[in-house]
């Protein structure tokens, strides 16, 4: 069972404690389980190419970018364009497999009753991210994607983002970059020993703990 961090506001942080709260989530196994629709858009891209993918081992290291992942199936030549095809195949095939896991609705609602403002920052390609977001009824004031582990932090860092939720190591880095609490849930690939080992602050379970632990988070922070 993951745990939080002792304390709710670790130093040091780099976002000035008067600064309205913003927090950032990652998407895929942070707010939405992807796995299914990732798997039926590889199954599609699979049948189409006839290049044989894995799709349960694609879906057990989800986070990285895609390019990352097609490399493992394609030619150096050809991963651009299967990209492409991808992205295409994307919404008719992942959109509406796609659940948000337990807490995601909760913790963005938990942001905006703090007075907050809730962002999306996440490798996944924009537009689709968006798609996943407006099919589940998650509305957070903003989504920013293509961003991957330390370009995440610039995103971050421009929108003053004192908390980055995320799954996966990338993640703890992109928080780092940012000078965010780095705040990881163990709904995705990455453990607790991996997460906390990259340099998480905090560890959840998953993001049913998360609205309690913000209240506390921002308590403290306007305390300080």
């Amino acid at each position: 069972m993951a745990s939080t961090a002792s304390s709710p506001l670790p130093a040091p942080h780099t976002t000035p404690l008067t600064a309205p709260l913003t927090v950032g989530f990652d998407l895929d196994m942070t707010l939405v389980d992807s796995r299914a629709g990732i798997a039926a858009t590889y199954r599609a891209l699979s049948t189409e190419t006839g290049v044989p993918i894995d799709e349960e081992l694609v879906v057990s290291r989800i986070g990285p970018p895609l390019e990352e992942e097609l490399a493992h199936w394609f030619p150096a030549d050809q991963v651009a364009a299967a990209g492409d095809r991808y992205r295409e195949l994307y919404p008719d095939h992942a959109i509406a497999p796609s659940t948000a896991l337990a807490g995601a609705r909760e913790s963005i609602a938990e942001v905006r009753a703090l007075g907050g403002r809730a962002i999306v920052v996440t490798a996944k390609y924009e537009p689709n991210a968006k798609l996943h977001l407006a099919h589940l009824g998650i509305e957070p004031d903003s989504v920013i994607g293509w961003l991957w582990a330390e370009a995440k932090g610039e995103a971050l860092r421009e929108h003053g983002a004192q908390v980055y939720v995320g799954d996966h190591v990338g993640d703890v880095r992109g928080a780092r970059v940012a000078g965010a609490l780095s705040v990881a849930v163990t709904t995705g690939p990455c453990d607790e020993r991996e997460l906390r080992a990259a340099g998480a602050d905090v560890v959840l379970a998953d993001l049913t703990e998360f609205p309690a632990w913000l209240r506390t988070f921002e308590a403290a922070r306007r305390a300080a």
